[in-house]
């Protein structure tokens, strides 16, 4: 399986687009690396910056951008809001497929170890990659930033894990780690001042503020300050002041979004900001973000509003930026800001990614694909998303206020199966296509002919587990259709009379592909078990598919 790791360096420009131009260039220059974001900010003269790859070409690509960072960027002139230390500030590796933290921070170490001694910079270790527990906090090692580290460093507590014990004045230092993934997000205010921004954002951080009295800090019985801590915990914020869009806001960094999720932390700097007669106006996020956070922030908006849950993954992304006010200072495009998007082929949704007409001419083309497996999937997502429809009118039904929870549920589990169903659509015709390309390969020789078989029967095996998949998911949503039948909204029962007729076709449909495939395959024993456990989920679907029917024209009348 394929290993995957991003890294986010952030670099001290965020002006000289020629600058940036070229640091990414160095970036792309490496096969096997991916670059999905570049960020650049003007006030804070500081440019954030995510690619993702293999873990060989990723360090490799970083290592490129730090040697040209130095080259192109002069510490000694640079100025901007966020506080930095170095050309290239601070370079996290995050695991994202396949590989633990533990590898991933080995991986940080080779990085800094190389930065140390090829390009003579002092280098400074952090989070997982830090063994020493006491210096591995991000913002402990930069306290001081470019300008106090010229002594900093010389103090033996502060001497850099790789390179010169020395700072470098063009280049500044820099510091390389391995983390989790880090949402770094703004919250915008209708004011001008970076001290409420500030107390804001003391009143939210987990570090919190020290408790003072006349103005004084208060000291425990070991003469240490008494810290009050924050609202939220797994988050890191200030407040600045930022020129470019002249207002204030509150720089948050969500360390673990599972701890604490962007919609939490802005709800929480809302209610903060308001207590402080203050009012957050937007958010702003820089780079990317998982898609779940999106996904979750849509339905935590929702929710609060008692609305259907069970929408669409487009409508869900479209709640939470208007909720969130991430469009306020630019647009957001999802497909540019959420990384499973940007890590998407082009190639790897080609049908459902058509349009109705594209689809159907493409269905009534001379080329053999897509064929009936792919249609069958599609009917499917058709029937349960006719059920689906029908559980959301229901939950926005005037009257059936108490209810909207009961077919919320229902409604999400359709989009599930709705999501898989058209996944299957292009997975068909991709099992249809490694079918040929395994026919394609040559026959010369003896091995030749034995690779050629094996794959012949892994891509026949493949060609009967996918419509088999529909058959399943196509005969699940039975059970939500039957359900918005019996208790959704009478007005659309056709409806779902129409998604019954549509699954069961699915499912039909899906079974006649199992078998026609499975007339390919050598292991007798399995093709039997297909085709039982086929008859079977058929069988069912008939049944159920009746039952349906009968309600349906039961409710309606008029026969």
């Amino acid at each position: 399986m394929l290993r995957l790791i991003e890294c986010v360096p952030n670099f001290s420009e965020g002006n000289d687009l020629n600058i940036i131009k070229q640091i990414t260039d160095s970036i792309e220059s490496v096969e096997g690396v991916r670059l999905l974001n570049v960020d650049p900010g003007k006030a804070t003269n500081r440019t954030v910056v995510t690619m993702v790859g293999t873990p060989e070409a990723v360090i490799e690509s970083a290592f490129r951008a730090i040697k040209k960072a130095g080259e192109l960027i002069d510490m000694s002139k640079h100025k901007g809001e966020h506080p930095r230390m170095g050309a290239i500030d601070v370079c996290p590796l995050i695991p994202i497929a396949n590989i633990s933290m533990e590898e991933t921070a080995k991986y940080a170490q080779q990085l800094a170890r190389r930065v140390g001694a090829d390009l003579n910079l002092p280098v400074y270790l952090y989070e997982a990659a830090q063994p020493n527990k006491e210096r591995n906090n991000l913002s402990v090692i930069r306290a001081g930033e470019y300008e106090g580290f010229f002594k900093k460093i010389q103090q033996p507590e502060w001497k850099p894990d790789f390179g010169p014990a020395v700072m470098d004045e063009k280049r500044g230092a820099t510091v390389i780690g391995a983390r989790d993934f880090l949402v770094a997000y703004n919250v915008n205010l209708n004011t001008t001042s970076t001290r409420r921004a500030n107390a804001v954002a003391f009143d939210v951080r987990e570090a919190g503020r020290t408790k003072k009295e006349n103005g004084k800090p208060v000291l425990d019985a070991s003469g240490k300050p008494v810290i009050i801590p924050g609202s939220l915990k797994a988050v890191k914020a200030i407040g600045w002041y930022i020129e470019e869009y002249g207002i204030a806001q509150i720089s948050i960094n969500l360390t673990n979004i599972n701890i604490t999720p962007m919609h939490i932390a802005f709800d929480e700097v809302c209610k903060k900001a308001d207590a402080r007669g203050l009012r957050v106006t937007g958010s702003e996020l820089v780079g990317l973000i998982p898609l779940k956070a999106m996904l979750d922030a849509g339905k935590y908006f929702l929710q609060k509003q008692k609305r259907s849950v069970g929408v669409s993954e487009k409508e869900l992304i479209k709640i939470a930026v208007r909720s969130l006010g991430l469009d306020e200072l630019s647009a957001f495009n999802p497909q540019e800001r959420i990384i499973e998007y940007m890590l998407q082929s082009d190639t790897e949704s080609k049908l459902v990614n058509m349009n109705l007409k594209a689809f159907a001419d493409e269905t009534a083309s001379e080329s053999p694909a897509p064929g009936g497996g792919s249609i069958a999937a599609y009917v499917g997502s058709l029937g349960i998303s006719l059920a689906t429809m029908v559980a959301n009118l229901s939950s926005h039904k005037p009257g059936w206020d108490d209810r909207w929870g009961e077919f919320s549920q229902w409604a999400v589990k359709g989009q599930a199966l709705k999501d898989e169903l058209l996944k299957l659509v292009d997975a068909d015709t991709a099992a249809f296509n490694k079918i040929m390309e395994a026919f394609a390969l040559p026959k010369s020789s003896d091995e030749e002919k034995a690779n050629r078989k094996k794959a012949i029967q892994d891509a026949t095996r493949f060609a009967i587990e996918i419509p088999f998949k529909v058959m399943e998911a196509s005969y699940a949503s039975l059970e939500i259709i039957k359900s918005m039948a019996q208790t959704g909204n009478p007005n659309s029962v056709s409806d779902a009379g129409v998604g019954a007729l549509c699954a069961r076709s699915a499912v039909m449909g899906a079974f006649m592909n199992v078998r026609i495939n499975a007339s390919g395959y050598d292991d007798p024993i399995y093709v039997k078990e297909m085709v039982d456990k086929g008859n079977e989920i058929q069988q069912k679907t008939i049944a159920i598919e009746a039952e349906i029917i009968n309600i349906v024209n039961e409710k309606i009348g008029l026969q």
